[in-house]
């Protein structure tokens, strides 16, 4: 009783303070709240009708505005203030109350949260918050991020054999369930992910192919000659792309501008971004099919990001930053790693770089965007291989490692990622100071062949990687995701079998005669007693119960 008077108390004084800071624009009643509130007998001995009488407390209005909650308010309000919250939160809010639930299951935040981590879904359709399917943004949400922990369960493992030498690039386009790949071998080939069968492949191109790139209009490959050779999809073809040119005679062009050999390739809706050993990164335009930047550096290219306005790059051992449209380097990192930076990725939302280098090791970097310049900080740094890291891949919350050990690295980097949203216009991930030792390890080692793996891509249940060994391997995890599914309807069914009985137990108990009856009926007929008289006398009145009724029959 102690603790409702208390919090009664702390009722009246947290509105004091609202009336302070003109929530209520009454003065009176700030004064009656405070001139109340020394009036309060906390004595746990005495009823709570005692402790608070009606003399001593203010007017009735006062109390029913004590007693308000959030669900009171209006629910634009109650709108803009769930949108502060972080997924889980917003979760656990939906569960408080009805009102609660049915405002924060259909926010518009759900959205947000879904494309900032996996962008756009594969099959969107013209239905508002919703899908073809009927399932809301929160359903999606949940059902994807869901799919992203089975990663750690069990997997198989296809190898796709076609490639007479070592495979030097590996691209999962898992929104036409495509694979390609290319190497020494100088052919493009293209895989059926769910199958694991060859589709198609290109003629020999002439030289190595070092970088792919692909999306749903446009293919493209970088070789050693320095050539951007790209084949337009083909909209009658079930897989997109004609690679042989036997459909159509011009859907294949080339680019040439290069003066090295081409390293990393990238596209966005607009442009094509190459990469080469000649130092430079150069920006194309895809409707003109012209360069319209070139970006200097002062080293090798190794890789390249392009997000929005702005492009990262790794050249030499040096991490840069620069806005696209004019050329302008915003951030530079020099010696980011010991030795030559290999590998980049980037994550959906563009505010954090992913490095592999030389040395071995895996940094993690923030673009922290202030009032006047951004920067560049680093925020965790991973050393899980024995030998250089040549290919980076990321997908929420995942990123993978490819290295010359022949391993794979899966690191969850989702407690790096936490989130204070709109306090800046966008998401701010961390404390400033994050303590190296708290850094996970990677939570996950892949062997994927003998040594040499030069590339690796993910999607959201396989992981696909290739190496010096000529064999394309792809790791499917779709069978943990369907075994997850098995597990979570097994255990909702137990828990609604639990429910029930619980709610038929208290409907037990609150027929107290029964409950008596039952009781009595147990001393009556112990447990260790004569069973088989119970047994007689109940064959016994059975019959007669039989006979009695034949007779009226009769």
């Amino acid at each position: 009783m102690a603790f409702e008077c208390q919090e009664s108390a702390e009722d009246f004084k947290n509105l004091a303070k609202f009336s302070k800071s003109n929530l209520f624009t009454s003065n009176p009643l700030t004064e009656d709240l405070e001139g109340s509130k020394p009036l309060l007998d906390c004595n746990p001995k005495k009823d709570v009708s005692s402790l608070c009488c009606s003399k001593q407390l203010p007017p009735n209005n006062v109390v029913s505005n004590v007693r308000r909650s959030i669900t009171d308010l209006p629910p634009a309000l109650i709108s803009e203030i769930l949108n502060c919250l972080e997924p889980k939160e917003l979760g656990v809010v939906s569960c408080v109350s009805t009102t609660l639930h049915n405002i924060a299951s259909e926010h518009h935040v759900w959205k947000e949260f879904y494309c900032e981590r996996w962008g756009l879904p594969i099959a969107p359709a013209p239905l508002g918050a919703g899908f073809s399917d009927d399932k809301s943004w929160k359903e999606l949400f949940v059902e994807r991020d869901f799919r992203s922990k089975t990663f750690l369960g069990k997997y198989s493992i296809d190898d796709l054999y076609g490639h007479t030498e070592a495979v030097r690039t590996v691209f999962l386009l898992a929104s036409a369930k495509l694979i390609f790949t290319a190497g020494y071998d100088s052919v493009v080939r293209m895989w059926d992910m769910e199958e694991g069968l060859s589709i198609a492949s290109s003629r020999p191109l002439g030289c190595t192919i070092r970088a792919v790139a692909a999306d749903t209009k446009l293919l493209v490959a970088g070789g050693t000659d320095g050539f951007i050779h790209s084949w337009k999809a083909v909209e009658s073809l079930q897989h997109l792309f004609d690679l042989k040119g036997v459909e159509k005679q011009n859907t294949e062009f080339r680019l040439w501008e290069h003066e090295g050999p081409i390293t990393s390739l990238a596209l966005d809706l607009t442009r094509i971004y190459s990469g080469s050993w000649d130092m430079t990164v150069r920006v194309w335009d895809r409707s003109l099919l012209k360069c319209t930047q070139v970006l200097r550096h002062g080293d090798w290219v190794w890789g390249l990001v392009p997000h929005d306005t702005t492009i990262a790059s790794t050249s030499g051992s040096d991490l840069f930053v620069w806005e696209t449209n004019g050329g302008t380097l915003l951030n530079v990192i020099h010696n980011a790693h010991v030795g030559n930076t290999y590998a980049l990725a980037r994550s959906r939302t563009g505010d954090f770089l992913f490095t592999g280098g030389e040395d071995g090791a895996i940094h993690m970097f923030e673009i922290v965007s202030g009032s006047e310049e951004s920067s560049v900080v680093l925020v965790a740094t991973w050393i899980p291989h024995s030998g250089s890291v040549y290919s980076l891949a990321f997908e929420f919350p995942w990123l993978v490692s490819a290295s010359s050990d022949g391993k794979l690295a899966l690191i969850d980097v989702r407690k790096l990622l936490r989130a204070t949203k709109h306090s800046l216009g966008k998401r701010v991930a961390r404390d400033k100071d994050i303590d190296q030792n708290n850094v996970e390890p990677p939570q996950r080692m892949l062997h994927g062949c003998v040594y040499n793996l030069f590339s690796v891509s993910i999607g959201a249940d396989r992981i696909v990687c290739g190496g010096e060994e000529g064999v394309v391997r792809i790791w499917n995890f779709s069978e943990a995701f369907e075994v997850e599914q098995r597990v979570r309807v097994l255990r909702g069914i137990r828990l609604e079998n639990r429910m029930r009985r619980r709610r038929l137990q208290i409907e037990m108990n609150s027929k107290g005669g029964r409950t008596d009856q039952c009781s009595v009926a147990a001393k009556k007929n112990p447990v260790n007693g004569d069973r088989n008289g119970v047994w007689h006398s109940k064959r016994s009145i059975s019959s007669k119960v039989t006979i009695g009724c034949i007779c009226k029959l009769q």
